[in-house]
């Protein structure tokens, strides 16, 4: 079967004649300690050190930054790997690309795969959660007159990726709302909120994990379980799809996808997972990615090579929905070192670290006595991120001051503002005190 990598083969003679000096070893094995002399690269990574961990990035040490999870920073492995991609693909980028995609392109499939303990033909790699999205919803088969249910919850991504699919073929979009006070948001209500909601014409179930708005988390795996009872005497065509936003658990949460019970899983990876900017991924379970059509021609390796010979396409539902093209390769290669970290401390670790200092900033802002903290305290029911009105302050005032202290928060982007900060595994106890002490000194 004819391949990129195949049809690319002609380069080292083109190279040569070039005088280009062609890639002719593998690029180093994936690691979370991978990094070459001179790339500024950090002590060696004691997974079971938190100090050794916050080490792994560049971030200065007297910045207490709790908005990572906006936009994160790079740790050391995967600065190590981008450098390493872009100079061999500066060397030669046709050859590089030619004798080693299909191997880096399987590598970051199956650290992806072993993170979320699933198959690597299950997974399409996209740029961003906003990507994912948009060809999720855009790609399912749906007809004019089956229904959506989506929550008032949701990010923009969401919002107008299903107005777009609405106003191209006549799928219906209703919204609902989960809760009333995020504070206060009870799971058993969520899920009663979401059963009434469905009706014979629902085919998806549109939400979000955890809220970037309020920082609520929502049951998954039970709106799952309710869905399996409706969906039980529903021919397979009729079932509905559980679809979940999940860009602010992924990395963060103890949890795969066969574990939430959904039926498609989106997620950045360049939030909580610290993977290179501009990458993300679609998680589908088998059976469901049956009721989806790819929406970006694929340069899968089972998709452009049977065009070329015409025959039928062979490619995986994963690699059939990745879009093709070239993209920013040094980055999309480098996100097998991003899952490395994490899987080096381990999922639940993670999660555990991640509510730990959640639950402290909690604490401690409420202890100020100025603010009202939005999101609930348990961490059955949020995650990482925390949201928060001071008093008499506005949220974006607080963000430009508390950077004067050295406190990197932000401000959530929706129609209500509330001032956000989200912990990881990068930050410290001294971190989280110290944003507690800017706030109170607003």
């Amino acid at each position: 079967m004819l391949t990129r990598r195949s049809l690319l083969g002609g380069a080292t003679v083109i190279a040569a004649a070039a005088g280009v000096t062609a890639c002719t070893s593998a690029p180093p094995a994936v690691g979370p300690s991978a990094s070459p002399p001179g790339s500024g690269a950090a002590p060696a990574l004691d997974p079971a050190d938190w100090a050794s961990v916050r080490a792994q990035f560049a971030l200065p040490a007297e910045l207490a930054d709790l908005a990572t999870f906006v936009f994160a920073s790079h740790p050391a492995s995967v600065r190590a790997a981008i450098q390493r991609h872009r100079e061999g693909l500066d060397r030669g980028a046709v050859r590089y690309l030619g004798e080693f995609e299909q191997q880096l392109d399987d590598a970051v499939l199956a650290a992806a795969a072993a993170y979320l303990a699933t198959k690597p033909e299950q997974i399409a790699l996209t740029d961003s959660t906003t990507m994912g999205l948009g060809l999720l919803y855009g790609g399912l088969t749906l007809r004019a007159g089956d229904e959506i249910v989506q929550t008032e919850h949701d990010f923009y991504s969401t919002d107008e990726a299903l107005r777009l699919r609405a106003a191209r073929d006549g799928v219906r979009v209703r919204k609902i709302r989960v809760y009333d006070d995020p504070a206060a948001a009870q799971p058993a209500d969520i899920v009663a909120r979401v059963k009434a909601a469905v009706t014979p014409s629902t085919r998806v179930v549109a939400v979000t994990w955890v809220h970037s708005s309020t920082g609520v988390k929502l049951p998954i795996r039970a709106i799952a379980d309710m869905l399996a009872t409706i969906n039980g005497p529903r021919p397979a065509e009729q079932r509905v799809l559980l679809c979940v936003d999940g860009v602010h658990g992924f990395g963060a949460e103890n949890a795969t996808p066969d574990e939430l019970g959904c039926d498609f899983l989106v997620s950045g990876t360049h939030k909580w997972l610290f993977g290179p900017r501009g990458t993300g991924l679609v998680w589908g379970r088998e059976e469901a990615w049956e009721r989806y059509a790819p929406v970006i021609p694929s340069f899968a390796y089972g998709s452009i090579g049977p065009w070329i010979m015409g025959t039928a396409a062979t490619a995986s539902p994963g690699a059939a929905a990745t879009p093709g093209g070239y993209h920013s390769f040094e980055h999309r290669w480098a996100l097998a070192e991003a899952f490395e970290l994490h899987r080096a401390i381990t999922r639940a670790r993670v999660a555990e670290r991640t509510h730990q200092l959640a639950s402290r900033l909690k604490q401690g802002l409420t202890a100020t006595g100025k603010v009202r903290v939005r999101t609930p305290d348990s961490p059955d029911r949020s995650a990482g991120i925390v949201c928060c009105e001071v008093d008499g302050v506005d949220p974006r005032a607080a963000v430009n001051q508390l950077w004067q202290a050295k406190v990197l928060a932000s401000v959530t982007p929706y129609r209500t503002e509330y001032l956000r900060f989200g912990t990881s595994i990068l930050n410290s106890e001294a971190d989280v005190d110290a944003a507690v002490a800017a706030v109170a000194a607003l």
